[in-house]
């Protein structure tokens, strides 16, 4: 019987080759190394994920990912400063900071009673309680980026939250890229949330522009019950970035979730959320804005699993896409046959501001059970005629009339944000854009 070798592009067998140099490198005991064969196990009998895949149908990382770059290395500290000392993503925000430049964990501040921050190579190297929380909601098992990251990860860090632990302030996470040749990053993030904790978690992603670096970051979110977590997150990436980024969160019961993303960077982008209700009667919102100009494509892929009764749901993204971008939407809300009374709620909405512009919208629900309230639209247009129309007749050139439309079509996204500072920037941050368009 003839043995069917399959056919590799050079980016899988870039990967391969990698695997092999970094394999006994990377930080981790024995068991961390088992984990990472099996994780790149799935990579390397499926290949990278391509159209044929249902999940990544609209964002073909086989034909996208062109080469496997080395992964990035420790920074030095002549690095690391000025890398920090450019990032403009929530510099202003106040609280305890986390600070990764090119993956790895480098500097810690003002981190409060109550919280513990462990990095995650130190944590893979000596082994860590938390370690086997790792891992996300099993929606999220087999998914290439996760796989990869498993495979990859060098560093990141273990944030623990004592039970009852309310931060007064947000938690800052702050991702860097940093380099002028193509690297490689796989940070990984695993936040776990005692019984009753409460905190704001602001998260940005920055890089440089002219490089075409690979970021692939997971950060996982494993809370207790009677949590209330709010989260930010923004893709500020470099206009050559392929940026991979996994959200993963297990809620107990009685939590209370809210996630805002924004996507403004990044030549390709596919931010993943996968969310599991493990305890009744909690309550999950997740939203977003993207936008996408030039040839740009941004995929935003949600997954919501209803596993038990009495849990709510409701997601609300807005993008909007001019030039020749490319937006993906693809979000499902399952129901497990005992969630019985689950409410989940999902809309899309997108506005195409030339006619090069494209969307992709996936909308769908898995209904097991019977008593559920559960609905899904996705609508995709251009500007209101008669409200520009309105708008100019009224004194307002064509560009601020569309840049008022657009702003308020976004808003909608980044209302729920209750720190009024991150709202601001990012507000400011759509605005800047606009202004771009227009000149």
């Amino acid at each position: 019987m003839s043995v069917i070798t399959p056919i590799r592009t050079p980016a899988e067998a870039g990967l391969i080759d990698l695997y092999k140099v970094v394999r006994n490198t990377l930080p981790g005991t024995k068991a961390t190394l088992k984990h990472r064969d099996e994780a790149f196990a799935v990579i390397e009998a499926a290949g990278l994920p391509h159209r044929r895949v249902e999940d990544w149908k609209y964002t073909d990382l086989r034909n996208l990912m062109q080469e496997a770059p080395p992964l990035a290395a420790r920074p030095h500290l002549a690095e690391t400063d000025p890398a920090i000392a450019k990032s403009k993503a929530f510099a202003a925000v106040s609280g305890a900071r986390v600070t990764f430049v090119n993956g790895h964990l480098v500097t810690t501040e003002a981190i409060p009673e109550g919280v513990e921050v462990t990095p995650l190579a130190e944590a893979l190297t000596n082994g860590h309680p938390l370690l086997a929380r790792m891992g996300g909601p099993e929606v999220a098992r087999d998914n290439a980026a996760v796989a990869l990251n498993s495979a990859f990860v060098a560093d990141g860090a273990i944030i623990a939250v004592a039970d009852g632990v309310t931060l007064e302030e947000p938690l800052v996470l702050r991702f860097i890229n940093t380099g002028t040749k193509a690297f490689a990053t796989s940070p990984r993030v695993v936040l776990a949330m005692g019984d009753g904790a409460a905190l704001t978690l602001v998260e940005s992603h920055e890089g440089p522009g002219g490089v075409g670096y690979h970021s692939n970051s997971v950060v996982e979110i494993v809370a207790g019950s009677s949590v209330d977590i709010a989260h930010i997150r923004l893709n500020a990436e470099g206009d050559r970035a392929l940026a991979l980024s996994t959200l993963m969160v297990t809620l107990g019961a009685d939590a209370k979730f809210a996630s805002t993303g924004v996507v403004a960077g990044g030549h390709v982008s596919r931010h993943q959320v996968f969310l599991a209700f493990a305890g009744e009667r909690s309550v999950a919102t997740i939203g977003g804005a993207t936008m996408l100009a030039g040839k740009s494509l941004a995929d935003t892929t949600l997954v919501v699993d209803h596993r038990v009764p009495g849990c709510q749901s409701r997601e609300l993204f807005k993008t909007v896409v001019d030039g020749e971008a490319t937006g993906v939407f693809q979000g499902k809300i399952i129901v497990r046959q005992h969630a019985q009374k689950t409410d989940g709620q999902m809309m899309s909405a997108a506005l195409l501001l030339s006619e090069g512009a494209a969307m992709n919208n996936k909308p769908e629900l898995e209904i097991f059970a019977d008593d559920v309230v559960c609905a899904h639209g996705a609508t995709c247009g251009q500007l209101d005629d008669e409200l520009l129309f309105y708008l100019m007749a009224r004194g307002l050139p064509r560009p601020e009339a569309e840049a008022l439309l657009v702003q308020a079509f976004l808003g909608e996204a980044l209302e729920p944000i209750a720190l009024e500072d991150v709202r601001e920037e990012l507000t400011d941050m759509v605005a800047s854009w606009l202004a771009g368009r227009a000149g």
